[in-house]
């Protein structure tokens, strides 16, 4: 099938690349010229053979926004758009109104497999009326990892990325068990080769997993992470999870707590910690340290 992608970065490039791989034709467009196979998304549009497919993979919020004003000028009745990048589910519903308005599908797809979804396959969580998701189906089956699982038609609109969402705020608990867990290991003295008490959790053990191999491969590059500042970002995801979870009264602690880290990690002095020293000195005498 034919396929307009919209977004060349680290993900819609390789994408692209698997997506042809499978024998598909992948007519894609970027900002950045030398990446791009055509010069604007009217160029795209004009190359598409109806009914025509055009994916989008750029960031969430006004660029995807943007794209989709565009798309609904330029697309026809019958055609679909596929938002296949970290949207909030709330605005899948939105472009969905606003494309349906022109008679036009929309189908919500979250992606996971970052840089090594070229080679290993991209595990998919879309939502969408079926006889839209059956037309991005080729696709679906060209980015899905092999085998029988790693794609899952998760709902209506809008379900696809409530999914990869909550898929990211696992990720964040996951990650942070392993961080607070190395950083143990590190800190006492009889445990000489935490590097490789990680490497022997890699078989046998239930904690294994593709975060613990990648967590290795890290401890590879440099042993005790000396290179790096304790210092970590968010998408945004986890934020979402952690709101969509008051909204619906379900209680999550791990991906609350592991969300609130990272935000810890972006201070160098911690106002709170000198509440807590204070007090602890105001209560109890405790010494506290001078700037």
């Amino acid at each position: 099938m034919e396929l307009g992608l919209v977004g060349l970065g680290k993900m819609g490039g390789n994408m692209r690349e698997r997506i042809r791989r499978a024998g598909h034709t992948v007519i894609g467009y970027d900002r950045n010229a030398d990446v791009a196979d055509v010069h604007s998304l009217e160029e795209l549009v004009g190359k598409l053979s109806a009914p025509r497919v055009v994916w989008v993979m750029v960031p969430a919020g006004e660029p995807t926004q943007s794209t989709v004003d565009q798309l609904a000028e330029l697309l026809e009745p019958g055609d679909v758009v596929v938002d296949g990048g970290n949207s909030r589910w709330t605005d899948d519903e939105k472009h969905a109104e606003q494309l349906a308005a022109r008679g036009i599908g929309f189908v919500d797809c979250g992606v996971s497999g970052g840089v090594w979804g070229l080679e290993n396959g991209y595990a998919l969580m879309y939502g969408g009326d079926a006889e839209n998701v059956a037309k991005v189906q080729p696709v679906f089956d060209a980015l899905k990892p092999e085998g029988d699982f790693g794609s899952v038609h998760a709902g209506k609109v809008g379900a696809g990325h409530f999914a990869k969402m909550v898929h990211n705020g696992i990720e964040y608990a996951m990650m942070q068990a392993y961080a607070e867990g190395w950083e143990l290991l590190e800190k006492v003295d009889s445990v000489e080769n935490v590097r490789e008490v990680f490497r022997s959790w890699q078989e046998g053990t239930v904690i294994r997993s593709w975060l613990l191999d990648l967590a290795v491969n890290a401890l590879d590059d440099d042993e005790h992470l000396d290179g790096l500042r304790g210092y970590a970002q968010d998408s945004g995801e986890g934020r979402w999870t952690v709101e969509a979870a008051i909204d619906n009264a379900v209680p999550l602690p791990a991906i609350t707590a592991s969300l609130f880290a990272r935000f810890a990690s972006r201070q160098e002095d911690s106002p709170q910690m000198k509440m807590i020293a204070a007090l602890r000195n105001q209560f109890g005498g405790h010494a506290v340290e001078k700037k």
